[in-house]
C-alpha cells in the first residue's frame, strides 16, 4: 500500500487556504454590496448582508473546528476528517452563492461565474465521484434559481444596469442560459477532475518510487556500514596476527645469530636453541590457532550440521589431553548420561570446543586441581561444561573474555605461552550451529565455561550409530 500521507496533508493545507479565502470574500461581497447600492438603489441591502454575516459566521465556526483539528494532530484525526470538512465548507458555500446570486439579480448577475470556481476547487481537492457530485449540486441550485424566478416562485431583483428586464422572463434565453453553465459546470468537474487523478496517480507513483528509493538508500547505507565494519574488522585482524607472529619470529631469528654468529659459547648453545625451540612450537601453536579461527571466521550465517556423538567426541579429546593433566596432579571427572542424545554440530568442530574449553582448564589449573566435564540434556538442547579449580577471571575481564588476542593478566602471570584466540573460536563455533556460550568464575576460585547446541531431530537420534555421518563443517 503506498503512503498517502504527502496528499492528505495537502489536503489539510488547502482546507485553512479555503477559510482564508473566505474571508476575503466575504469582505470583498460587502464592499460590492456597498458600491452596487450606490449605482443601484434598489438592491435589497438587508438580505445582502445577512448572507454575508451568515458565510462569517459559519466560517468563524469552520476556523474554530480547524484549529481543534490543529490541536488534535499526530493523531490521523486530522487526515480521515479533512475530506469531508472541505466538502462541507463547498456545499455552503454554494448555498450562500445561490442566495447571493438571488438577491443580486438571479441570472442578470455575472457573478454566478463563481459557481465554476467552487467545482474546480472540488475538483481539485476531493476525490472524482465527489467532484461530479458538487457539479450536480451547483448545476441543480443554479437552475433551481433561475426556473424558480421564471415561474414566479422566488421574485426577482431586476439589475437594468447590466441585463435587459425580459431575459429574466424568456423561457428560451433561461433554458439556453442555463443549459450554457450547466455544461460548463459538468464539463469543468470532467476536466479538473481528470488532471487532478492524473496529478493525483502520479504523486502516488512519485511517492512509491521514493519510498523504494529511500528503502534502497537504507540498505545500501547498511551494507555500506557492514562492509566498512568487516574492512577495519579484517585490518584489525591483520595488524594483530602481524603482532603475535613478530614477537615469536624474532626471538627464534635472535637465537639462531647468537648461535650461527659465534657469539653464545659452546655451552650456552644448547640452551639458546631450546629456546629458539621453545618459541618455534609457540610459533606453530599460534599458526595452527590462526588457521583455525580463520575457518571459524569463515562460517556466515548459520552452519548446516549433522548428527554427532558429543561424548565420543569427548572421548578422543581427553584421550590426546589426560597425559597433559596427569602432569600437573590434575584429576579428571567426566560426567555423561548414558542416554543422551547427539547434538547437531560438526565433529572436527566439535572437538575444536571441546579440544579448546579442556586445555584451557588444565593449562590454567593448579597443580593437584579438579577439572570436571559434564554433558546434560535440557529441553531440545545438549549442555555441555568444563569447570576448574584454577586461577578464575577478574570480573571487568569478562566482557573481553571472548575477544580475539585477549588474555587476562592472570592468564599471562600463570602462562607465558597462550594465543588468546581458544575462546573466540569456541563463541564462533558454537554459535554457528545454532547454539551459545557462557562463562561463571570467580577471580582466584576457578572457572566453568558451558555451551549448548541444540540436538538432533529424533528421527536422525534413533539411527543406528554407525549410520550417524561425520562432518566437518568449517
Amino acid at each position: 500500500m503506498i503512503d498517502l500521507h504527502p496528499l492528505k496533508l495537502e489536503l489539510v493545507e488547502r482546507i485553512g487556504w479555503l477559510i482564508r479565502l473566505r474571508w476575503v470574500a466575504a469582505a470583498g461581497t460587502l464592499v460590492g454590496i456597498a458600491v452596487a447600492r450606490l449605482v443601484e438603489p434598489a438592491l435589497p441591502v438587508l438580505p445582502l448582508v445577512l448572507v454575508t454575516a451568515a458565510i462569517v459566521f459559519y466560517n468563524t465556526l469552520f476556523l474554530l473546528y480547524a484549529r481543534y483539528l490543529w490541536r488534535r494532530r499526530g493523531t490521523g484525526l486530522r487526515r480521515r476528517r479533512s475530506p469531508i470538512f472541505a466538502a462541507v465548507q463547498i456545499v455552503l458555500d454554494l448555498f450562500a452563492l445561490t442566495a447571493l446570486l438571488h438577491f443580486s439579480g438571479g441570472i442578470e448577475n455575472p457573478f454566478g461565474v463563481f459557481l465554476l470556481f467552487h467545482v474546480i476547487i472540488a475538483s481539485i481537492l476531493l476525490p472524482r465521484l465527489a467532484s461530479f457530485g458538487v457539479a450536480l449540486l451547483a448545476s441543480t441550485l443554479y437552475a433551481g434559481l433561475a426556473f424558480s424566478e421564471l415561474a414566479g416562485w422566488l421574485p426577482h431583483i431586476h439589475l437594468p444596469q447590466l441585463a435587459d428586464p425580459w431575459h429574466y422572463a424568456n423561457p428560451t434565453y433561461v433554458a439556453a442560459h442555463v443549459t450554457a453553465v450547466v455544461l460548463t459546470l459538468w464539463l469543468a468537474a470532467a476536466m479538473a477532475s481528470s488532471v487532478a487523478e492524473r496529478l493525483r496517480r502520479r504523486t502516488q507513483e512519485l511517492l512509491q518510487a521514493n519510498q523504494v528509493c529511500e528503502i534502497n538508500r537504507s540498505e545500501l547505507a547498511e551494507m555500506n556500514e557492514r562492509l566498512r565494519q568487516l574492512d577495519a574488522a579484517r585490518t584489525q585482524f591483520i595488524v594483530m596476527v602481524a603482532h603475535e607472529l613478530r614477537a615469536p619470529m624474532g626471538a627464534i631469528i635472535s637465537a639462531l645469530n647468537l648461535v650461527l654468529g659465534g657469539y653464545a659459547p659452546p655451552e650456552k648453545q644448547r640452551e639458546v636453541l631450546e629456546r629458539a625451540q621453545a618459541r618455534a612450537y609457540e610459533l606453530l601453536d599460534l599458526i595452527r590457532d590462526l588457521l583455525e579461527l580463520v575457518r571459524a571466521r569463515r562460517i556466515e550465517g548459520p552452519a548446516q550440521g549433522v548428527p554427532v556423538r558429543a561424548e565420543k567426541v569427548l572421548e578422543n579429546v581427553l584421550g590426546l589431553l589426560r597425559v597433559e593433566a596427569e602432569s600437573k596432579g590434575l584429576s579428571i571427572e567426566v560426567k555423561v548420561p548414558p542416554d543422551l542424545p547427539p547434538v547437531l554440530a560438526g565433529e572436527d568442530s566439535l572437538r575444536s570446543v571441546w579440544t579448546n574449553l579442556i586445555s584451557n582448564a588444565i593449562k590454567y589449573n593448579r597443580p593437584g586441581g579438579r577439572v570436571t566435564i559434564t554433558l546434560t540434556q535440557d529441553g531440545d538442547r545438549v549442555v555441555g561444561s568444563v569447570e576448574d579449580t584454577g586461577i578464575g577471571i577478574a570480573r571487568e575481564d569478562m566482557p573481553r573474555l571472548f575477544e580475539e588476542f585477549f588474555r587476562s593478566e592472570q592468564a599471562k602471570a600463570m602462562v607465558q605461552r597462550g594465543t588468546g584466540v581458544g575462546l573466540a573460536i569456541v563463541k564462533r563455533t558454537v554459535e554457528s550451529y545454532g547454539g551459545r556460550v557462557w562463562v561463571e568464575s570467580e577471580l582466584g576460585k576457578g572457572s566453568k565455561f558451558s555451551f549448548s547446541l541444540p540436538k538432533a531431530p529424533d528421527i536422525q537420534a534413533a539411527a543406528p550409530p554407525g549410520e550417524i555421518q561425520k562432518a566437518d563443517q568449517a
